[in-house]
């Protein structure tokens, strides 16, 4: 649960589960993150597998869906040893969180209003 100076609940987190990303160790909404969960073929080799719906059976890691915070992971084993498990990422796991950020970066640029950083949409100077 997040305060503001005058300890008071800060609306800037969303209601819901607080998960923690395993690559930035930055904590966000569970709504946010990626699940991902350990899955293990029929040779079994055991892999990484995201969990968009957030309903595969197996204990899961979070991780917000963005390159930079896999490679953290990957970097620092974080994703074997949140899993408690040797897993291996695969390219399937990186395709997908490449595309989720494509397509997520594409609709923030769609929402923006147009308005400068510093301008209010109520101004009423040009």
């Amino acid at each position: 649960m997040e305060f503001d100076r005058t300890g008071l609940q800060s609306d800037d987190v969303a209601a819901g589960p607080i998960r923690t990303c395993i690559g930035c160790r930055g904590r966000d909404s569970r709504s946010t993150l990626l699940r991902i969960v350990a899955v293990t073929d029929d040779r079994g080799e055991t892999s990484a597998q995201p969990d968009p719906r957030r309903r595969l059976p197996g204990r899961g890691a979070w991780l917000h869906p963005d390159i930079a915070c896999l490679d953290l992971a990957v970097r620092r084993r974080a994703l074997s040893r949140a899993l408690r498990c040797r897993v291996e990422v695969t390219d399937a796991l990186r395709a997908w969180i490449e595309e989720m950020a494509q397509s997520s970066a594409s609709v923030r640029t769609a929402t923006e209003s147009g308005f400068d950083a510093d301008e209010h949409p109520m101004s009423t100077q040009q």
